[in-house]
């Protein structure tokens, strides 16, 4: 499985992944908003994606933001056939190793207890079984859902001889 940064040609597989999760977190596909995000990221070289092996469609996508020493998840999603097969947690791994590689603190809100996400998703679980601890409850998403923050630190490398 190989991560990349994300191209302006990737747009498309955002809005395919975003299409998959509408019903957790409300319409995206059609919000300009959105798409404005993802073309921001990409731009920035904040946006990382997995390609299916056929490289027609994308299996998973991440939004990243970083304002060290806090770092922020702000968009991570995979296609239904591809999760509990690694890609979620390979592209946080390169998200983390190539954004937070500095140390700080990573954030991601996801949802609440009580979402329907949470369970069918398994977003709580999935960040959980990355050393994320649940933090505050955060503003309800866009559908009305509950929300929670999750928190990990990112450790520093080690000082120099």
């Amino acid at each position: 499985m190989i991560v990349r940064v994300a191209r302006g040609m990737d747009l498309a597989g955002f809005l395919g992944l975003a299409g998959q999760v509408e019903q957790w977190f409300g319409p995206m596909v059609d919000d300009p908003g959105f798409r404005r995000a993802v073309e921001e990221h990409i731009g920035r070289g904040a946006a990382l994606v997995v390609d299916a092996p056929t490289g027609d469609r994308l299996l998973g996508g991440l939004l990243f933001g970083s304002e060290p020493p806090l770092h922020h998840v702000h968009w991570l999603v995979v296609s239904e056939e591809a999760r509990g097969l690694g890609v979620g947690r390979a592209l946080m791994a390169e998200a983390l190793g190539r954004f937070a590689a500095g140390g700080g603190t990573v954030e991601v809100v996801t949802f609440g207890a009580g979402h329907p996400g949470a369970e069918a998703g398994g977003a709580r679980a999935f960040y959980e079984g990355l050393g994320f601890t649940p933090g505050e409850p955060a503003p309800a998403g866009p559908e009305g859902g509950s929300r929670q923050v999750y928190r990990r630190p990112v450790g520093r490398p080690p000082a120099g001889p």
